[in-house]
């Protein structure tokens, strides 16, 4: 396995596939600017490689695919987007559209951004222990990585809605009885799983693959323009909540270890 253009994740060819792993497990594959840098970097390089045909995302270790942003980064008033890069988005990721398909292997918790990144994946593979959740109202935030507009397009809204305003997570089981994810597998099988879905897809007619790919969502020159009003409602929400103290408390409290006091102010 060799390391991508910053240590924040791995690539590996498989065949015709490319295995992305974020690779942060002592913080739980928590997402910063060198993991955002590496992730985009990777999906350029497969993007324009005509022998990848399918990109597989997951989690080193085996606790978490991604514990979303990293908080404690947030706490220090660090960037979490790839320098130069910040339109492709959370992780790298979230925003930057490719016409490759792309898996996300969840192999553990995948909370906030673990379930935004996830949620921007074409297709969905989990572990019995995975969990899906967008916590960020606990922590004076909001998903703000595509969550609180893709989750009620792919799931049931009213789940969606108590999954947004409660924070609570939800099981890989209950997610694939919703239609969230596509299967779970055992845990310890999830990449092998979710590259045995890819060798699927990729024996297939590469250029048909993917310009399937653009019209099941509606993708015109590397982007979606169904979702441009979407995000820049959510951009603007985003920008008037991180001036309110509430905000700035979420984060600290996490990193102190403590529950928050909210001012709602």
């Amino acid at each position: 396995m060799s390391a991508a253009t910053e240590v924040g994740a791995l690539t590996e060819r498989r065949g015709n596939v490319l295995l992305i792993t974020i690779n942060r497990p002592e913080a739980r594959n928590a997402v910063n600017s060198a993991v955002s840098s590496a992730v985009g970097a990777a999906l350029v390089d497969a993007e324009n490689d005509p022998e990848i045909r399918v990109v597989v995302i997951t989690g080193a270790g085996d606790k978490s695919f991604c514990a979303g942003a990293d908080l404690k980064a947030i706490s220090r008033g660090e960037n979490l987007s790839a320098p130069g890069n910040e339109h492709w988005g959370f992780a790298g990721f979230v925003r930057h559209v490719i016409s490759k398909p792309t898996i996300a292997a969840v192999n553990g918790t995948a909370l906030g951004g673990g379930t935004e990144l996830a949620l921007s994946a074409d297709l969905i593979v989990a572990s019995d222990s995975a969990s899906f959740g967008l916590p960020e109202v606990k922590r004076g935030l909001l998903a703000g990585a595509g969550g609180v507009f893709r989750l009620p397009a792919q799931i049931p809204q009213r789940l969606a809605m108590e999954m947004i305003l409660t924070g609570d997570p939800i099981t890989a089981v209950k997610a694939r009885e919703y239609g969230l994810i596509n299967s779970v597998v055992p845990d310890g099988t999830v990449v092998e799983a979710a590259l045995a879905l890819a060798e699927r897809i990729a024996v297939n007619a590469p250029l048909s693959v993917q310009a399937s790919k653009r019209i099941a969502l509606e993708i015109q020159a590397g982007d979606r323009p169904a979702e441009n009003g979407r995000w820049a409602d959510s951009e603007a929400e985003w920008l008037k909540l991180m001036n309110s103290e509430d905000a700035k408390e979420g984060p600290l409290a996490f990193a102190e270890k403590r529950a928050p006091v909210w001012k709602s102010r």
